[in-house]
């Protein structure tokens, strides 16, 4: 093999590695995606407001589970969950509750702070996304 065809081969062997793989985030059954309604960024923007963190909405794929009130995890029923693979974060709430600020915006500090944790500082006292802290309930 010549010098250009091994610099050829070479150059595709490394663009073919920086293709993005299939996803390993599960989806719980009958999730689907959707795009999210206009809502969701002023809601968004209102959670980086209130928390203080940086991030970028376009970065979320939005699943949801139609016609449920919750689905099920390895961690019991949940009305939202978000989780994330590298640099992909997914979020998926149960239909019933999809235009519930609270429920997406919740998922949404998830993602911006990257994590599955709910430290008070953020969901409790600087944004107040818990069932307890939200001023609707």
């Amino acid at each position: 093999m010549g010098r250009p065809c091994r610099a050829a081969l070479l150059l595709f062997a490394s663009l073919a590695s920086c293709v993005p793989t299939e996803p390993t985030l599960n989806a719980p059954p009958g999730a689907v995606r959707f795009t999210p309604p206009p809502a969701y960024a002023a809601w968004y923007d209102a959670t980086r407001a209130c928390s203080g963190l940086a991030g970028h909405l376009e970065r979320i794929e939005w699943l949801v589970v139609p016609g449920v009130d919750t689905f099920l995890t390895d961690q019991g029923p949940k009305v939202g969950l978000w989780e994330r693979d590298g640099i992909r974060h997914r979020i998926v709430v149960a239909g019933n509750w999809r235009n519930h600020e609270m429920v997406v915006r919740h998922e949404m500090l998830h993602s911006l702070l990257g994590e599955a944790g709910h430290p008070s500082s953020y969901f409790a006292e600087r944004c107040q996304l818990t069932w307890e802290t939200w001023p609707g309930t």
